[in-house]
């Protein structure tokens, strides 16, 4: 898969890591607002694929990210089940997911217990997942057409 023109190069260079803000903002928003963690893992995501579209595909060089987002994504999904005994263990309930945090003021960014924490765990496996599956699907056609 090789890269596009320049032109689309550069607007990809400057448009990307607003994307990917724009996913962190859904993501810390998402208690508050609609959204939350797995629609701003899918924008996240598309930033990333937003660059390997622009960019090209070099085969040894997804296969290395690849791995390192197989990590992020083992450790996103280890996190949320963390999350979620740490509740069953500290709110002293016999309920999984129970709320063992203060929720604050209804209204702020910090005011849903550990829902926002849940959202940004959620977010960062789901962005994972997503890129995963559009490079392995990039790696297979490379080695489809050859």
């Amino acid at each position: 898969m090789k890269g596009m023109s320049i032109i689309v190069k550069k607007i990809c260079q400057i448009l990307a890591p607003v994307i990917f803000l724009f996913g962190l903002y859904v993501v810390a928003h998402g208690h508050l607002t609609p959204g939350g963690g797995f629609a701003g893992g899918v924008i996240m995501a598309s930033s990333f694929i937003f660059q390997i579209i622009a960019y090209g595909s070099i085969l040894p060089k997804l296969r290395h990210e690849e791995h390192g987002l197989e990590f992020l994504e083992s450790g996103a999904i280890l996190g949320f089940l963390v999350i979620a005994a740490l509740g069953l263990i500290l709110s002293g309930t016999s309920i999984f997911f129970a709320e063992f945090l203060n929720k604050g003021t209804a209204g702020n960014l910090i005011s849903a217990g550990f829902i926002p924490i849940e959202n940004i765990v959620v977010g960062a496996e789901v962005c994972a997942g997503i890129s995963i599956i559009f490079m392995a699907l990039a790696v297979f056609k490379d080695e489809v057409t050859k």
